[in-house]
């Protein structure tokens, strides 16, 4: 009789423990970072901040995520050093990118970075970027200068940025970072530099397949 009783309280004891877990709340979950693949300590909700666009109707996924990124390696440049362009040659098979003296120079750029203010997508500046995008792409134009008035009149910007060939938001990033073949490092330092707002397109291109516009403001 005493074994049984000890057994009938047992099993109420843990039946009891199994319905106050099912009710109890559980931990938050991690937020997957789009630079998850490059090092868990992206996926601190810390980072969460950065993701500045998700709630821009007018941006397409692709172009709220360029944003995001951006934001996170202006937010931890040092980290984004360590993990991101560290692993960037390796992972995308770019290993010549290693012996690149563009490549080089960005990893001594950024591992003596101090953390940047963050960007906010900026409607204005999106619409000068998108006229852009949108009428280089057809035309298979390459630059800055505006070919239509009605772009002309939407130019709203104090930096800019444009790549062409790449569609993959970390892919258009790294290359406007390493800035291959620009001595000044223009695109470099605009992505770095202290502003405080953006607008982004990313718009088919007659030449290259994929061109983005990024249109920087204070």
């Amino acid at each position: 009789m005493y074994l049984y009783k000890k057994l009938v309280f047992s099993v109420f004891v843990l039946t009891t423990l199994l319905i106050v877990s099912s009710f109890s709340p559980k931990p938050p979950a991690l937020a997957i970072s789009p630079l998850s693949a490059y090092g868990e300590e992206w996926n601190n909700a810390k980072y969460a901040v950065c993701n500045t666009a998700k709630n821009a109707k007018y941006l397409s996924a692709s172009e709220k995520e360029l944003i995001y990124i951006l934001n996170l390696a202006r937010i931890n440049p040092k980290l984004f050093c360590k993990t991101v362009v560290a692993k960037y040659p390796i992972i995308n098979n770019k290993g010549y990118l290693k012996n690149s003296n563009y490549y080089t120079s960005l990893v001594d750029t950024m591992s003596k970075l101090q953390p940047l203010k963050i960007l906010a997508p900026d409607s204005l500046c999106y619409v000068s970027a998108q006229c852009h995008a949108y009428n280089s792409g057809l035309t298979g134009y390459t630059g800055h200068t505006r070919d239509t008035d009605k772009c002309e009149q939407l130019k709203h910007f104090y930096g800019e940025c444009c790549d062409y060939g790449y569609s993959n938001p970390l892919d258009i990033i790294m290359a406007l970072l390493i800035d291959d073949g620009v001595a000044s490092l223009g695109h470099r330092y605009i992505c770095l530099g202290d502003y405080t707002a953006i607008g982004v397109s990313i718009q088919p291109h007659k030449t290259y397949g994929t061109n983005a516009v990024m249109d920087f403001y204070y």
